[in-house]
């Protein structure tokens, strides 16, 4: 596949469908060479998309190429191997990843730290105390790289850690520009992330679209500090919809940023303070750094004891373990990561599962 090509797939601006459209054709180069009217009848395509995808066939990329090289960032497919195991779960996952530093397969223990871009200085001292923590613990800390809560998450979560920055711009368009330097040090520390092709400004509509690249790339998503709308109740909506867990800090009742925590914990998002009230809900005991081998915990919870008890030293297909649990393919996939994180179980080629002690 041409390099050019995941750029122009890219360029589409329409995830689901071209993601739809590459697994009908085999691959992005025979979908760039196909005729209006052989698209016209995949997938219920609309003729305005027909037209973006014959207009994108022939634009040339070359910026958008010397742009890439030229910042040392690389292409990650929904086809390859290290292209995020949660954001293939969510709906519309992107197709192409351009990616600044290095994804790994340990990113798969991540929480969203999002909030404010004018946050209080108590809210300043939870974000950094809560994603510091959570680094410390092994976890990725994932945000939006936004001014406010997302720049204290990042900064706090690489002095003890991994972070994961999502930007709603190209990777080679730092914003805000204040944060180019955080956006290297992230890269040397974790990852830069973006669906957008190089040269992509910042227009505020692709901010809400980023957003759901937050939530999925995590375990769960933490709102500390945020108004009733913005940004950071979006990214709470989209991990709920996502099967996700929402995590919110409350904070003075008479501050207009708890507003935001406090709907949320109204409407059933789980109240916590502390790093280790996330590490808890998620069934990780609280001195673990989350990787390391475990005995089996005392705590475990209905669905985890269920999973383990169907395991054992031979393989089991995640399908088979659904069907034998009956558990939904959300709760199922959620559990076996924790239980994986725990050091209970270890995944094996082929999508399938073992028992680790």
């Amino acid at each position: 596949m041409s390099v050019e090509n995941w750029i122009r797939l890219a360029k589409i601006e329409n995830p689901k469908k071209a993601l739809a459209l590459v697994e009908h054709f085999g691959g992005p180069d025979e979908l760039f060479h196909v005729s209006a009217k052989e698209l016209v009848h995949v997938c219920d395509i609309h003729p305005r998309t027909v037209e973006r995808i014959q207009q994108v066939a022939v634009e040339p990329v070359d910026k958008e190429l010397a742009s890439l090289e030229k910042v040392g960032g690389k292409i990650v497919t929904y086809w390859d191997e290290n292209y995020p195991a949660n954001l293939r779960q969510i709906f519309d996952p992107p197709p192409v990843l351009f990616v600044l530093g290095e994804l790994r397969e340990e990113d798969r223990f991540a929480v969203a730290v999002v909030g404010t871009r004018r946050p209080t200085e108590y809210g300043r001292s939870i974000a950094i105390k809560l994603s510091r923590d959570l680094a410390r613990r092994g976890l990725t800390v994932v945000s939006g790289l936004a001014r406010g809560i997302d720049t204290i998450a990042h900064t706090a979560a690489i002095q003890a850690g991994r972070t994961i920055a999502v930007l709603g711009s190209g990777i080679d368009v730092p914003y805000p520009y204040e944060n180019r330097g955080l956006m290297k040090k992230i890269s040397e520390n974790g990852a830069v992330i973006s669906e957008f092709a190089p040269g992509t400004q910042p227009e505020s509509w692709r901010f809400p679209v980023r957003n759901r690249l937050v939530s999925g790339l995590a375990l769960g998503v933490v709102v500390i500090e945020s108004g009733v709308e913005g940004g950071a109740m979006i990214t709470a909506t989209l991990a709920a919809d996502q099967g996700r867990d929402v995590w919110a800090v409350p904070g003075p009742t008479d501050s207009a940023t708890s507003q935001g925590p406090h709907k949320l914990i109204k409407e059933g998002a789980k109240l916590i303070e502390h790093a280790e009230d996330v590490l808890e809900d998620l069934g990780i005991e609280a001195e673990s750094t989350g990787r390391e081998r475990q005995s089996i915990p005392s705590n475990l919870t209905t669905e985890q004891k269920a999973i383990l008890q169907v395991l054992n030293l031979h393989p089991k297909h995640v399908d088979e373990i659904i069907g034998e649990c009956r558990l939904t393919a959300a709760t199922a996939n959620s559990t076996l990561t924790i239980l994986e994180m725990l050091g209970l179980i270890r995944r094996v080629p082929g999508n399938a599962y073992v028992r680790a002690v």
